[in-house]
């Protein structure tokens, strides 16, 4: 136990560790908010002088892919959530156990998005550099900035989310190997920040991409 707890020598104790590597990621997500935050804005922007494509664009996408995946994202947060409860409690086994259900449902997530979904749009005719795109007249223009978009945002979430399944899997791997307890956890911590992180931009993509200008 003492090994597990020992903390490197630019440090002044474990907790100072700890609380550094937290904040660390704070940083981290920080520089994250600024630029999916630039994204969305400039999407909002877009769509306030092109809505009728937008709305166009909106009327295309798979909805009930959307939302499924909405569910995926917030139960997987809460499933590591529960993680990070059992090892708080020194449960190694279950908070493994609520991390492969993470895991499992971020694959799910995007075996849904890129290989369904994406299948389809392409199938459509949806993807807005193509010759043959789908939606035609005064709307096409607009349509085709929506869906630069849409291809541009969601392929930026998924490999955030690509990355977040490998640090989860990381994460599974050492747990495994008895590195973490009730007294050490700050990497199952970490991880969890980016993941909801992850889960709270697909939350702002949602509405922009499936809901507004839908009806």
């Amino acid at each position: 136990m003492a090994s597990i707890v020992r903390h490197d020598f630019q440090y002044a104790s474990p907790s100072h560790q700890a609380q550094t590597a937290v904040t660390g990621m704070w940083l981290f997500l920080a520089t994250e908010v600024l630029f999916f935050g630039g994204l969305i804005l400039s999407w909002i922007y877009s769509r306030h002088w092109n809505q009728l494509g937008f709305d166009a664009g909106a009327r295309e996408t798979t909805l009930w892919i959307g939302t499924l995946n909405t569910a995926i994202l917030v139960t997987s947060s809460f499933a590591y959530a529960a993680a990070l409860v059992f090892i708080r409690a020194g449960n190694t086994r279950r908070m493994i156990q609520c991390c492969i259900a993470t895991l499992a449902l971020g694959l799910a997530f995007l075996a849904l998005k890129f290989g369904l979904e994406w299948h389809e749009d392409f199938a459509r005719h949806l993807f807005p550099t193509a010759p043959n795109f789908k939606i035609v007249g005064p709307a096409a223009g607009g349509a085709r900035l929506f869906f630069i978009f849409y291809f541009t945002s969601t392929a930026l979430h998924g490999l955030h989310m690509l990355i977040g399944v490998a640090l989860v899997s990381w994460v599974i791997l050492r747990a495994r190997r008895g590195e973490f307890c009730a007294l050490y956890h700050t990497p199952v911590q970490v991880v969890g920040l980016y993941w909801s992180f992850v889960d709270i931009v697909w939350l702002t993509l949602y509405p922009l991409i499936y809901l507004i200008g839908r009806a």
